[in-house]
Order: structure tokens, then C-alpha cells, then sequence
């Protein structure tokens, strides 16, 4: 793989989609090498290289801690973990937790899933120069190794899961991993479930400058970490990025690519809009431009973006993330669940995908991924333009319901419509899809906008518009419906809310 010899500026967000041949992906199994080409990108341009698996790893999973034992090229290093399970015999899957501060442990615990509690500090200490970075990944690869703490940080995590794969699994399941993170350690958990295909769960929360927010529009943010502070304060990026601290227009790569680099596996965000050096309307961008490969990839629900929150403490428990944590808990490392993902993003810090690319979302056609992913639709991509409300939309996107006791209505299916909110300049409405006395499989909804309205952002369903007549279809997951069964979409618009009459129809 050849990497580009000369950068060119680019205002706008890299093509994920492209090749650096200059060729665009057309199946889904393309993208198992592109992904390859964005990640080679970012370690030269932006973190560093994360070493291939040393030539020996060991180490001791107990119920209570984790030792890792790394060899390579001569040289020795070790760190540990401790763990936390929660009640029951096991094996239990498990979340690595940065430093104690990422999603709530009470939470994660409650679910039936353990916590490592994962010191990244032991692996790259922060305070050093870059001339003289420490820590067991520095020990390996030298105090003078280009690499930066957030890849190191990344190293370490893979090294635990080596020696969880190689314990037997008693204990702790391998392939049921997730990772979190909050602020710097939120930096840290986004580039570990990147650059590891073995997580199942990414969930970095208010990474900020560095992290999960688009490069190119942080020194447009008003009061966002300059990229020139967050690459001084500490060594966390590669020191190749100082090259590109005062224009981030030449990186050949962008963090919406990174996101992309988690498809197909489940990636929940949060995001704290209060701070303004936190970046969020950057990091809404990131979301929804890697949310278009988990589009194309059939992947769309295993992505969730949440920032419309109320308090604006930094690396606080929310309560508005609880419903979420759960859901993605249950559906990627217990694999009992099936919600499908929420785009949430707050009315403050709402970015607008459209400002920032000049592309496309291709049609992908069905490959051989290494991983096959679902094939459903992901959550609509532009963010709403107008103020979201406060309560919208569900915490949850529903699967089916189970059929009520009242008899089910004649015809195919019915739709209803509701109005959950609505606020100056703008609405969330609820559209309830309920099967007639015969089950069917799938279904399309129809209504006409009143004067000045539009819609801005759709979930669980598939909208088309042509003037002011709206068309929403099923998505993959809740099209199939028995009879009598009910299922919902919902929507934020701009306008006036109305009380619109929708019809619905079945194949």
C-alpha cells in the first residue's frame, strides 16, 4: 500500500468511501481494505504506530485482577488491571474501564458485565516530554518513539484482551469486550475501539479536541481546545500532528473516518454541549459522517450519538444515557438485545454534516466482510437546524411490540400520529405503525407537510419527500409485524407542528 507522497489542502471532510488510488469502494467487502488505508493514514498523520502483537504475551486472569507480560525484540515490560465482576458464576463479557471514569460502572456492572479497571497511565505516562515519554509501551519501544500516549493507551488494551483470549475464558469472554472512557481517557477509548476489530463496544464520552471531534472544525468552534493545545498539553497524539496543528485542512485523514473505522461494530458517543472546549458540534459532525459508512455498510443501528443533555458537569453520570448504556450493553456484549441505535445531538452544538463534505454515500453491494454486519439503515444523517426539544426523540428506537388484547384493526395496517413536542420554529412527532388482523412485512407510510413545514432528522425509518409529500418506509428491523403488532417512527421538524392524517400500506 502506497501512502500519498504530497498532501493537498481539502476544506471539506476526506471521502471515506475513496481509495487512495483515487477509486471509489462499490462492495461491502471493499471496505476491509479501505479501512486498512484509513488506519495506516491515521497512524502516520495523526497517533502514531500501534506495534503489531508482540512476540510474547502472557499473563493471569483472576476474579479479581488482570497481569500482562510483554516480550519483544529483546525487551521486557509488564502493567495489571483489577477487576470487578458482577454477581453470578461467569464467564462474564466485559468493559475496560479508563482509569475508573467512563460510562457508569454501577450501570455496567448491574447489567451482568464486568469492569477492568485499566490504569493507562502505567502504559504512557503523561508530564513527559516527547523526547522522553515513559511507561511499559515506551520501555518496548523507546522513550523517543513517535508514537503517542493515546495509541500507547490503545496497545495496553489490546495486550489485556491477548491474555483474556488466552486464559480459556472462564472468567472473562474475549469476544464480548467494550472499552470507556471519559475527557482524556474518552481520547483514549475512541482510538482503542478503532484500531482493535476484537471490541465489540466503543463508548468514548466527551473525548474533545483529539478525540472524537472533526479536526477541520475545531479552530472554527468558538471556545473549543485549539488542536495546538490539545497536541502540547500532552503528548497524546503522534508527533507527526504538529505538522498540521495550525491547518488541519492538509491531514489526508479526518475523525469521522475513525468512527468509520468502528463499523460495523456497536459505538455508542457522548457528548456534553455545555463546554465549549469540549468541541461537541465538531464531534456531532464525526458521528454523523461515520454514521454514513455504517450506512453503506447495512450497519446503521449499531451507532449512537447522544449529546442533548441537561447537566453540563464534566464526567458526570447522566440519567439520559442510562437507558442507552444499557440497551448497547445488552444488544453488543450480552447479546440479548436488539435496539437500534439513537443520533441525539443537542440544538446548541448541532453541526451539519452537508457543510462538511462534498460526497456521496454509495450503494455498496453486498461482499464478504470479515465481519458480516446487519443489513439495516442507519439513523438519518444531517442534524436538525432548528432546535431539537429537550425530551425528544425516544430513548430507545422500539422493536415490535407484542400484540395488544383489543382486536387489531381491519386493512393492512394503520398509522398514527402524535405530537410529542414542539417549540419555536420547530416539532418532534411520533408515527405509531400497527398490523391490521394479518401479520405483514413491511410497510410504507405516507402524509403531506403543512405550509412551512419540513423535516429534519428521522429515526427508524427510511424518508423520501417530494415537495411537501413525505414517504417513510420500514427499516430492516421493524418491517416484519404479526398481526395486530405495532411498531414506531419518530421525527423532528421545522415549521409549525400540525396534525397530519398518514396512511399506511403493505406490500
Amino acid at each position: 500500500m502506497s501512502l500519498p507522497g504530497s498532501l493537498t489542502s481539502n476544506a471539506k471532510l476526506p471521502d471515506p468511501f475513496k481509495k487512495l488510488n483515487g477509486t471509489r469502494i462499490t462492495t461491502k467487502s471493499d471496505w476491509i481494505c479501505r479501512r486498512e488505508e484509513i488506519k495506516q493514514l491515521a497512524e502516520r498523520y495523526v497517533y502514531g504506530t500501534k506495534p503489531a502483537k508482540p512476540a510474547t504475551v502472557s499473563g493471569t486472569v483472576s476474579r479479581t485482577s488482570i497481569t500482562v507480560n510483554v516480550s519483544d525484540n529483546g525487551k521486557s515490560t509488564s502493567f495489571s488491571a483489577s477487576v470487578s465482576l458482577p454477581s453470578g458464576n461467569g464467564p462474564f463479557p466485559a468493559v475496560v474501564v479508563f482509569a475508573g471514569l467512563g460510562a457508569d460502572t454501577s450501570t455496567i456492572q448491574g447489567a451482568g458485565v464486568a469492569v477492568i479497571n485499566y490504569n493507562p497511565l502505567t502504559v504512557g505516562a503523561e508530564g513527559t516530554p516527547r523526547t522522553n515519554k515513559q511507561g511499559a509501551f515506551y520501555s518496548l519501544y523507546g522513550s523517543n518513539s513517535s508514537t503517542g500516549l493515546l495509541m500507547a493507551w490503545a496497545w495496553g488494551v489490546s495486550r489485556i484482551i491477548d491474555v483474556i483470549q488466552q486464559s480459556g475464558g472462564s472468567i472473562l469472554k474475549a469476544d464480548a469486550m467494550g472499552v470507556t472512557g471519559c475527557s482524556r481517557y474518552g481520547k483514549g477509548a475512541f482510538v482503542t475501539g478503532a484500531f482493535d476489530e476484537r471490541i465489540a463496544l466503543t463508548m468514548p464520552i466527551e473525548s474533545g479536541s483529539g478525540g472524537a471531534p472533526i479536526f477541520r472544525g475545531i479552530p472554527g468552534e468558538s471556545g473549543s481546545q485549539p488542536l495546538s493545545s490539545a497536541y502540547s498539553e500532552q503528548p497524546w497524539l503522534g508527533d507527526a500532528f504538529n505538522s498540521f496543528t495550525g491547518n488541519p485542512n492538509t491531514l489526508p485523514v479526518d475523525t469521522h473516518e475513525m468512527v468509520a473505522m468502528v463499523a460495523p461494530r456497536g459505538l455508542f458517543m457522548m457528548e456534553n454541549p455545555h463546554i465549549d472546549w469540549l468541541a461537541a458540534k465538531s464531534g456531532s459532525v464525526a458521528a454523523l459522517g461515520g454514521a454514513e459508512v455504517y450506512k453503506a455498510l447495512g450497519a446503521g443501528e449499531n451507532i449512537s450519538y447522544w449529546s442533548d443533555i441537561q447537566d453540563g458537569t464534566h464526567c458526570a453520570v447522566r440519567p439520559e444515557w442510562k437507558t442507552p448504556l444499557q440497551q448497547n450493553l445488552q444488544k453488543f456484549l450480552l447479546k440479548t438485545g436488539n435496539a437500534a441505535g439513537v443520533i441525539r445531538i443537542s440544538s446548541s452544538k448541532a453541526g451539519n454534516l452537508a457543510d462538511w463534505r462534498d460526497w456521496t454515500t454509495p450503494t455498496l453491494t453486498d461482499g464478504t466482510p470479515t465481519s458480516a454486519p446487519p443489513t439495516s439503515n442507519p439513523p438519518t444523517s444531517a442534524p436538525p437546524t432548528s432546535a431539537p426539544p429537550t425530551s425528544a426523540p425516544p430513548t430507545s428506537n422500539p422493536p415490535t411490540s407484542n400484540p395488544p388484547t383489543s382486536p387489531p384493526p381491519a386493512g393492512a395496517c394503520t398509522a398514527t400520529y402524535r405530537t410529542v413536542n414542539s417549540w419555536q420554529g420547530g416539532f418532534q412527532g411520533e408515527v405509531t405503525v400497527k398490523a391490521g388482523s394479518s401479520a405483514i412485512n413491511g410497510w410504507t407510510v405516507t402524509w403531506t407537510l403543512a405550509s412551512g413545514q419540513g423535516i429534519s432528522q428521522l429515526w427508524n425509518g427510511t424518508l423520501s419527500t417530494s415537495g411537501s409529500a413525505v414517504t417513510v418506509k420500514n427499516v430492516s428491523y421493524n418491517g416484519a409485524l404479526g398481526a395486530g403488532a405495532s411498531t414506531t417512527f419518530g421525527f423532528t421538524g421545522t415549521g409549525s407542528a400540525s396534525t397530519p392524517t398518514p396512511t399506511c400500506t403493505s406490500p
